[in-house]
């Protein structure tokens, strides 16, 4: 059995655990099955923002004539599409891994691999055993149990975003943030695209304001059927038949030439084997830690999706530098969540941080609000963005409880309302910030005046 100081389980934020102690001097193996880089940079947040942009430059050609540009006939190459996209991350996947191939410490498994103890892993032929392990497993596409679903070729989005032909018609289970952005994607470059969510909303864990907005402005682009559940899935002629029934018992048939599965993720740690080594997990299979990341095995550590916390990219990295910190030195730290922000990239764009209205009223808590919408800004007048809103929800004591943005840019947007949460300040340091005229981020500042 070869020992090592530390085993990482996944390549992507845990590359980091896994540099940081090697440049530490500790041994430290890192095992992969799939391709390098994790699922970010694979079958995550890099493909789809690539894929993404595409589809925003097809919507701001289509809304041209709005601003006085006429536009002649558009052609989309998906072809092209895919290619330029998989022409990027495809080579960064295999650098890291040539990268790591050709090095001793850390030295690569790039292998699937399984718990046989509990500190000792099979893999690649062989046992290997570490006093410190971190589990950076990540997730995966989540398929629900539907009658007739099991065999008929649809696809998650993982397919989704290595599909070679563009749909003519794409019915999409699930009303998420993954399921939306897809949508948005394929349905920008010309895909009539249906959406069946069992819930009334889309993005039903946004702010409810948010929430309703959204799905009232994506109900005019798609087919959106929110309060439906899918009952039943077929093929008729080649083509997938969703059956589904709605409250009072409604029901509707929509035919498309693909379906797509959108509905959530499921961590891997049913495929790790992990009930061998100890650690627990809870009942949907993320694993289970504490403040500093440490499960209930002494010296098992867990981060990212595999934990479940934040399922973002941006909150794994962070959560990688208080990994190695508590895994290589003494004093532990507790990991510091404090204004962890998300984005979703669709159109209109949404990004979120802290409480929602909702969360606050079921809490009881007290908090004053400000809505502003972006067309009451010059900018926004200018962007014709007549469904962008920000909102903030403040504490008594004037500090900033959550903020909720819908509209053009808000993932760069919310960055000014992360700066003064992080820092423990008030809303009024917005309200007091000089903010150029007339740039967008005026809408920010407004809403920040009207809070009583």
């Amino acid at each position: 059995m070869e020992r090592f100081d530390l085993i990482v389980i996944g390549s992507g934020s845990g590359l980091d655990v896994a540099n940081a102690a090697a440049r530490g001097g500790m041994k430290v193996a890192i095992i992969e099955k799939d391709r390098m880089g994790g699922t970010c940079l694979n079958r995550g947040c890099i493909p789809s923002k690539l894929l993404l942009h595409s589809a925003d430059v097809m919507e701001t050609i289509r809304t041209a004539s709005t601003f006085g540009v006429n536009v002649g006939s558009v052609a989309v190459d998906f072809e092209k599409i895919m290619r330029r996209t998989y022409g990027i991350v495809d080579p960064d996947a295999e650098g890291i891994r040539q990268a790591f191939g050709s090095i001793d410490n850390p030295m690569l498994f790039h292998a699937e691999c399984k718990f046989v103890g509990k500190k000792e892993i099979a893999v690649a032929g062989k046992t290997i055993t570490a006093d410190r392990i971190l589990i950076a497993s990540g997730t995966r596409p989540g398929v629900p149990k539907i009658e007739g679903l099991d065999g008929l070729g649809f696809i998650t989005s993982d397919e989704a975003l290595r599909i070679k032909k563009q749909p003519k018609v794409l019915t999409i289970i699930g009303g998420g943030y993954i399921a939306c952005e897809l949508a948005h994607f394929f349905g920008a470059l010309g895909t009539k695209v249906n959406i069946i969510q069992h819930r009334d909303v889309l993005l039903a864990d946004e702010d409810e304001e948010v929430s309703k907005r959204f799905t009232e402005v994506f109900a005019m682009k798609h087919g959106v059927y929110t309060g439906y559940n899918p009952t039943s899935v077929s093929k008729k002629s080649g083509n997938f038949v969703v059956s589904a029934k709605g409250e009072q018992g409604k029901e509707i048939k929509l035919m498309s030439d693909q379906l797509l599965i959108a509905t959530g993720r499921v961590p891997n740690s049913d495929t790790l084997d992990v009930v061998k080594s100890g650690v627990r997990t809870d009942k949907a299979g993320f694993v289970k830690v504490d403040e500093y990341l440490e499960t209930n095995v002494k010296g098992i550590f867990a981060l990212g999706d595999a934990v479940g916390r934040y399922m973002f990219k941006h909150s794994a990295n962070h959560e990688a530098q208080y990994a190695y910190n508590n895994l290589a030195r003494q004093k532990k730290v507790a990991v510091d969540y404090t204004a962890m922000p998300h984005a979703v990239f669709a159109s209109p764009q949404v990004a979120g941080v802290g409480q929602t209205e909702q969360e606050l009223k079921e809490k009881g808590v007290h908090y004053s609000k400000a809505v502003y919408p972006y067309i009451n800004t010059a900018m926004g007048e200018a962007l014709e963005d007549r469904d962008g809103f920000v909102k903030l929800l403040v504490s008594h004591d004037r500090k900033i409880l959550g903020c909720h943005i819908i509209g053009s840019d808000a993932s760069v947007l919310i960055h000014e309302v992360l700066v003064v949460i992080k820092a423990g300040l008030t809303v009024d340091v917005i309200a007091n910030t000089v903010h150029i005229h007339p740039a967008l981020s005026e809408v920010v500042a407004r809403a920040s005046y009207s809070i009583e």
